[in-house]
């Protein structure tokens, strides 16, 4: 059966084939043809987790939640990690993959699609380890709720590509977004409660941290670790919105716009 097409005669929706070739063409580019790529993808997040735990364990008895530090930073930088490294991947994919698309087999979905598909694999992958190898060396006094953690991970994955495909068209239509967008986002890490609980933060300033999706994303993390946490405040449906609207948002004026885009 004839793969769907637009007027254009260019198909409607992401090829598995272009797919797989933009995947691999990915990993050879960001991860290199040896493992040392992706050692550094598990590095780079035990890095920062390691730094938070010595910074804070060196005047404070015990986390937030629970008894271990590592664990506790974990659940916070893990899906902050998810969202950030797709929602830059995903921004940028046009431009990385611009030569390819010249090619009608190839569509700016399946370049979005590649990106994404393979964010995901490898943060997934990474957790696992990480979270793994945390359990194996500390008594971490867990309880896993697997339901609340993929959750978690999965509205991250979302809002990093609603807003991935929303601010792919903004950068690649006007290149001066991007460092606005970095400047802009740079505090995220202070504010998206990866080293503190949303409740600890001064009530006058909770209602304005709220509409960070992170906290949302985050707080549902630590109530699939922390069984005695309520997390009250998270919602799912506002973090699934955003990212919902930015999609579909994104997506259509790439769809407009994607050829006078990829001819400048």
């Amino acid at each position: 059966m004839p793969a769907p097409e637009t007027v254009s005669g260019r198909r409607s929706f992401p090829g598995p084939r272009s797919v797989a070739a933009l995947i691999l063409r990915e990993m050879a580019t960001s991860y290199g043809r040896s493992p040392g790529g992706y050692i550094w993808a598990i590095l780079e997040p035990i890095g920062g987790i390691v730094m938070l735990s010595l910074a804070f364990s060196a005047f404070l008895r015990s986390p937030a939640l629970g008894v271990n530090f590592p664990m506790f930073y974990a659940t916070g930088m893990l899906p902050f990690v998810m969202y950030t490294e797709l929602q830059g991947k995903i921004a940028s994919s046009l431009n990385f993959s611009k030569p390819l698309l010249a090619y009608p087999t190839v569509t700016f979905l399946d370049a979005i699609a590649g990106r994404f598909i393979l964010g995901v694999m490898t943060k997934l992958l990474v957790s696992y380890i990480i979270f793994g190898g945390i359990m194996l060396l500390y008594d971490t006094r867990v309880t896993l709720d697997f339901l609340h953690i993929f959750q978690s991970f999965a509205l991250a994955a979302l809002l990093g590509l609603g807003l991935g495909t929303l601010t792919c068209y903004v950068f690649t239509r006007f290149p001066m977004a991007q460092q606005a967008w970095g400047i802009v986002t740079r505090p995220l890490f202070l504010v998206s409660g990866i080293f503190y609980l949303f409740e600890t933060i001064p009530h006058l300033y909770q209602g304005y941290l709220w509409y960070n999706p992170l906290v949302h994303v985050i707080g549902i993390m630590r109530k699939g670790f922390y069984p005695t946490y309520d997390a009250n405040y998270a919602s799912p449906v506002y973090v699934l919105s955003i990212a919902l609207i930015s999609l579909t948002l994104g997506l259509l004026l790439l769809w407009r716009y994607h050829a006078e885009i990829l001819n400048r």
